[in-house]
């Protein structure tokens, strides 16, 4: 990634606020910071700071009520919301009626893209996310972590030029998700893909991202946009290093729990 490019997402001041039963309710505060193309971006903070908000005014799903949110793209390949993102929640959200690749299939098969090409890709994907060997099975026969992968490659088929992530791992278990650590990264470097996750855990920022940014709760606001400099080929090892470490401790800090 060429730190000196231009950002491929630049937000100045985003903020959101919501009506509920006649009373305000502010979910985000003050957001400024900027997404580069290819870049693995975490966002981590308390419930109800504002991070899932921020995800969907990032996929074009909400409107912010103040600041500006800028796709940049270029004059030539504009940014398009609804094509170019890619989404992946914390559920796998798979159609239990339709086998693997079929599932993979979906968003390229509603937004009218070529099937033969989309059955294609569809394939590499599912190679690439080690599930080759799967693509006539039903949800139901595969593992948790193996459903989270079907969905990730779900949200690539399309080709999209952001691919946002709400808690993918949040509902496996310890070792499953330590496990689909790694493999995220690996299809992220592979990929090339621009990534923003949304996390609760503070080691996993750490570990993923590049940069991780900060959001904290009372009211929900941005309090940092943390560089990671930790190696690029990350295994589970560096988290017991004295620099994952520093970087945990300082987000702890942020977040009032040191």
């Amino acid at each position: 990634m060429n730190t000196e490019a231009a950002p491929f997402i630049r937000l100045r001041n985003v903020a959101k606020t919501f009506t509920r039963d006649g009373a305000e309710f502010q979910a985000l505060s003050d957001a400024s910071f900027d997404i580069r193309a290819g870049e693995f971006v975490c966002l981590v903070g308390p419930s109800g700071c504002g991070k899932s908000t921020l995800l969907r005014i990032l996929a074009g799903l909400l409107p912010a009520n103040a600041g500006s949110t800028v796709s940049i793209g270029s004059p030539a390949d504009p940014f398009r919301p609804g094509r170019d993102v890619g989404i992946a929640f914390q559920q796998p959200l798979l159609l239990k009626w339709r086998r693997v690749l079929e599932n993979v299939m979906l968003p390229a098969e509603i937004l009218g893209l070529p099937m033969r090409e989309t059955r294609e890709r569809a394939r590499d994907l599912l190679n690439l996310v080690g599930l080759s060997q799967a693509e006539r099975k039903y949800p139901y026969e595969l593992s948790g972590g193996m459903q989270q992968r079907v969905a990730i490659a779900r949200s690539l088929v399309h080709d999209p030029k952001l691919v946002l992530m709400d808690e993918p791992f949040g509902a496996l278990d310890a070792l499953t998700r330590e496990r689909m650590n790694v493999e995220l990264l690996r299809i992220w470097e592979k990929s090339g893909k621009t990534i923003v996750l949304v996390t609760h855990g503070i080691g996993e920022a750490v570990f993923l991202g590049q940069r991780v940014v900060v959001l904290t709760a009372g009211p929900a606001r941005m309090a940092a946009d943390i560089p990671i400099e930790l190696p690029p080929q990350r295994t589970l090892e560096l988290k017991t290093s004295e620099a994952f470490g520093a970087y945990s401790r300082r987000i702890y800090g942020l977040l009032g729990m040191s």
